[in-house]
């Protein structure tokens, strides 16, 4: 039964947002929503128009950003800092305030301090920007502040142990960690997903995916190189949001590359469709090489071996060990142009009903978030905040 029941009141959140549009923020709503709480989001957009509701619950607009123009968005963060009585409203018999990336997580601190200062605080980190990795002046001032930050934050959740290994333990954050995946979000925990796959006929042609946030200009240059070598025994088909800083020419760039589709946006009921369409998933990301790209665990990991397509990782990153733990997938190693180029080629199709084989049997608990799995996080929110309050 979900948490808030059973005579229980209903856990209050704000979620503070980069992103009102950002479909993964939809997905923690909607885990929130099913766990029993209730929630007010609270966050910027990158478009010219706010949603009026996220899952149901109220959003409020503050004002629109852009895909990595840092600079602006710290302008924007100041801007609102001088209308902070914004979150009054919002923030009044909250519970918990929870802060999504490092620019809300200011935010939030400077409001909770001053309209819920009984409210536990809990950063959403899924992402560690470059600039933090740096070694300048900046990089250092930047985390300096994530350092006093961190001070009045009570848990911090991530997506990758990667992340806690080789960023967050030698910094020796205080507050404790909890990681929570970029599973599927399946609340029927009765639907055939799995056993309703579309079956594939093995090619050549083979068919590649790359869905999702389509920002690595590298990724294309590789999948769009192979694609028009092969000659028509690779296509590769795109599905998703291109980063319009990373690709300003995307449409353009599609359309002279031979064998490469874009299929445009989409939303999570189209993922078994779309993953039932393609041999394989490109679960690679050179975005920011030996860094954040390397500690992530990407959504497509997990919605590729749910739906069955088989993904393709680089050596070395946190995906290939994931992996590689499980049995399952595609690890190139050395030049990744060259490693996808000699799969392809001497693959079977034997070999290829093998590696589908593999991954239909990666136990459905390593890939999906259920009802359960939002009752345990809202319960985690909840402990939190009582004892908040209790402090307060």
């Amino acid at each position: 039964m979900p948490s808030g029941t059973r005579g229980e009141s209903k856990l209050k959140i704000a979620y503070l947002v980069h992103d009102l549009l950002d479909p993964a923020v939809h997905r923690r709503v909607r885990m929130l929503k099913i766990g029993g709480a209730g929630l007010v989001v609270i966050g910027f957009r990158r478009s010219t128009a706010a949603p009026k509701s996220i899952e149901g619950c109220e959003t409020i607009d503050l004002g629109e950003t852009r895909d990595g123009a840092l600079l602006a968005r710290i302008g924007s963060i100041a801007s609102v800092m001088r209308r902070l009585q914004t979150f009054e409203g919002p923030l009044r018999d909250c519970q918990v305030v929870l802060a999504r990336n490092l620019e809300m997580l200011y935010l939030a601190v400077n409001a909770r301090r001053r309209y819920a200062s009984g409210a536990a605080l809990i950063f959403e980190c899924l992402d560690i920007h470059r600039l933090l990795l740096g070694k300048g002046l900046p990089s250092r001032l930047l985390r300096s502040l994530e350092a006093r930050l961190m001070q009045d934050v009570n848990l911090v959740l991530t997506s990758s142990p990667r992340f806690v290994t080789e960023y967050f333990a030698p910094r020796h954050v205080s507050p404790p960690i909890q990681i929570v995946e970029n599973k599927v979000l399946i609340v029927d925990q009765g639907a055939t997903v799995r056993s309703g796959q579309m079956q594939r006929i093995a090619g050549p042609p083979w068919r590649l995916g790359w869905f999702g946030m389509i920002r690595c200009r590298r990724s294309f240059e590789i999948l769009s190189s192979v694609a028009r070598d092969a000659g028509g025994a690779l296509e590769v088909k795109i599905a998703g949001r291109p980063s319009p800083k990373e690709f300003p020419d995307f449409e353009a760039l599609v359309a002279r590359s031979p064998h490469v589709t874009f299929t445009g946006p989409y939303r999570s009921d189209d993922l078994p469709a779309l993953y039932g369409d393609v041999h394989f998933s490109w679960a690679v990301d050179f975005f920011e090489q030996g860094l954040n790209s390397s500690w992530l665990l990407p959504n497509r990991v997990y919605e590729s071996t749910l739906f069955g397509a088989v993904p393709i990782a680089v050596d070395g990153v946190e995906t290939a060990r994931w992996l590689n733990d499980r049995g399952v997938g595609v690890r190139l190693d050395g030049d990744p142009s060259a490693a996808l180029r000699g799969v392809l080629q001497r693959l079977t199709a034997s070999e290829y009903r093998d590696m589908a084989d593999a991954v239909r049997n990666i136990p459905s608990p390593d890939l999906v978030d259920t009802g359960d799995s939002c009752n345990r996080l809202v319960r985690t929110f909840q402990s939190l905040g009582a004892r908040a309050e209790m402090r307060s």
